[in-house]
């Protein structure tokens, strides 16, 4: 297995990079979704700025996933995780989801929590193997969402 990309804080050169890895993760899921996936459509700019997003960058600093979480309450909200078509299979999204669970410890919050729409089955299977359990079903802003959580 590869060396692990390095994760650091996004800054705001990194949002053409990330806005193109998500519109490559998400785009396969807009015809069975029926529209475009709420990761396609984030304000990735006022993410950034906000400091909730971080980036898997190769020893190049090529992109080659990020991630978008920030406290809520008493847990932390992964709001999303995309990886690109390079950084697949190469363990990168659970280094990003152990990053938000590492922030996470060091708040003192108690859990993580993300949701997932219904129909990204992938991720419906991902979640779980990652110790999430599933907690709720809403549909939300006309998406149809599946909501998980990790006690830390």
């Amino acid at each position: 297995m590869s060396e692990l990309p390095r994760i650091r804080p996004a800054v705001a050169s990194d949002e053409a990079a990330i806005r193109a890895c998500a519109e490559q993760a998400y785009r396969q899921y807009v015809e069975l979704i029926g529209r475009k996936p709420a990761p396609m459509l984030a304000d990735y700019r006022a993410q950034i700025a906000a400091g909730q997003v971080y980036v898997a960058a190769s020893e190049q600093d090529e992109l080659q996933g990020f991630i978008v979480f920030y406290a809520e309450g008493r847990h932390m909200l992964l709001e999303n995780v995309a990886v690109s078509a390079a950084g697949q299979g190469k363990g990168i999204g659970k280094a990003l989801v152990r990053c938000c669970e590492a922030a996470a410890l060091r708040l003192g919050l108690a859990s993580v929590q993300l949701y997932t729409n219904a129909k990204m089955s992938a991720n419906l299977a991902i979640y779980p193997r990652l110790g999430y359990v599933e907690i709720a079903r809403r549909s939300e802003d006309g998406f149809d969402r599946v909501y998980f959580e990790k006690t830390l």
